[in-house]
């Protein structure tokens, strides 16, 4: 088949056909700027929930307790590469009507096409990984659940979603905002109680030479990097940013979409950078000298009631909120991949099938594997989130070949016309996206070469 008829096929199609174009929006010429924000939000609180799951936990609070406020200068300068990739996503999703997965099938050969499925649907694996692992953590702090157990009850966050997009894209998008705003809310009250210092949480937005030239905290940089920029945000993008219905060929029109999109988009990262800044404030703040496997799931939950540790601050409530926390981001990002992985089998490959059929099938792709794992490894806590680790490496491994190729789309004017990147974002985006890939792959190096 030749490639224009593969663009022509693809865009033919629907990318997430339950929620391609569901959401009405104002039309250009209304003037609320207020109501149209309200109307195009939803779509970055999705996305948002990638950049705050289980594996940015684990490399914020250790980031916390071992270089205090010193990193929180890496996690601004990550949000706003986010920011700058996320944008070329919603890009390729309003101007093209394509998300990135039938994009690349529209201009690849099929075997090409094949390899990069393949590496891509490792990296979806890797990411709802950490999702089914982090639910199923926090059912045994709150609940004692056996960790099989935990992972076995993620399948029905697959059910909710089923259940609550017959309502509509809206209910889903409310959720998750609902949900940021309770983890938001359970932070800011755990670092008020704990009494940081502003003076060094300032401080620690500043960047510091020694990042680069200590190799303990150039790893953890590059852990956090690796543990927030990731492949599924920027596929899930591109099909969100096709849920508002509006008419493509007006050209105003298609550019508010664009505006409005980023809006929502930063929005929600700056709640998400917030979130893992407080997290590194709280690891800073409590654990900070303290050793030890504190900065694991259970050694915080513990320590968050041991007086030993926390002095004055202990308390039940304290370590409670935090798995209670760790539970909804685990759920709502569990939500989150099972979506972008459904867009990568749908783009690349073609597959028509019914949507309860699609939804558990990207599920179980995920939840047997982790299950054979745990088995092997006697479902030891530990041991799991020492898999959430490996996970950001195949994330690392995913990523150029996510972003290079988004870069290098945007760049077509065959497909994007009048926004098409300019020669600043077409350069800017090849150099972040070199630079990431180069850090990632010391990344790679420093896990498996000590």
């Amino acid at each position: 088949m030749k490639q224009d008829d593969r663009l022509q096929a693809q865009q033919a199609k629907r990318s997430l056909d339950d929620i391609n174009r569901s959401v009405q929006v104002p039309g250009v010429y209304e003037t609320s700027f207020f109501q149209k924000f309200l109307a195009y939000s939803g779509p970055g609180a999705l996305v948002a929930v990638g950049y705050m799951d289980p594996g940015n936990w684990l490399t914020a609070l250790e980031g916390g307790s071992k270089y205090h406020d010193a990193l929180l200068s890496v996690l601004l300068m990550t949000i706003l590469v986010a920011m700058f990739m996320q944008s070329l996503s919603i890009k390729l999703g309003v101007v093209a009507r394509l998300d990135l997965a039938q994009a690349i099938a529209a201009f690849v050969p099929k075997w090409t096409r094949i390899c990069l499925w393949l590496i891509n649907e490792a990296a979806m694996m890797a990411t709802d990984m950490t999702g089914v692992v982090g639910t199923a953590i926090a059912l045994k702090l709150l609940f004692g659940l056996p960790l099989m157990w935990g992972m076995l009850l993620t399948i029905a966050d697959v059910l909710v979603v089923l259940f609550f997009l017959r309502f509509g894209i809206r209910r889903i998008e409310l959720i998750v905002l609902a949900s940021i705003l309770t983890v938001g809310i359970i932070f800011g009250i755990e670092v008020a109680r704990a009494h940081p210092s502003v003076g060094g949480i300032v401080g620690g937005f500043v960047p510091r030479p020694e990042i680069l030239t200590n190799h303990g905290m150039l790893v953890l940089s590059l852990g956090i990097m690796g543990a927030t920029i990731m492949p599924h945000n920027i596929y899930l993008h591109s099909s969100l940013a096709q849920s508002r219905r509006y008419d493509e060929h007006i050209p105003a029109q298609v550019t508010e979409a664009l505006r409005f999109g980023k809006w929502d988009s930063n929005v929600h990262l700056v709640a998400a950078f917030l979130i893992n800044a407080l997290l590194l404030v709280l690891g800073a703040t409590l654990f900070y000298g303290v050793g030890g496997h504190v900065t694991a799931f259970q050694g915080v939950y513990n320590g968050l009631k041991n007086p030993a540790i926390v002095g004055n601050l202990a308390s039940p409530i304290m370590s409670t909120l935090f798995a209670f926390a760790l539970l909804i981001t685990g759920l709502i990002s569990s939500i989150a991949s099972t979506l972008a992985g459904q867009i990568v089998m749908e783009g690349y490959l073609n597959i028509q099938m019914p949507l309860w059929e699609r939804r558990l099938l990207t599920r179980a792709v995920t939840l047997i594997p982790i299950m054979i794992i745990g088995f092997i490894m006697g479902f030891s806590e530990h041991n799991f989130e020492q898999v959430i680790v490996f996970a950001q490496v195949a994330l690392s491994i995913a990523l150029p070949f996510t972003l290079f190729p988004l870069v290098a789309l945007t760049d077509r004017r065959d497909l994007m016309g009048d926004h098409v990147n300019s020669p600043v974002v077409r350069w800017g985006g090849y150099i972040l996206t070199g630079l990431i890939t180069l850090l990632n792959l010391q990344l790679i190096v420093s896990v498996f070469v000590p």
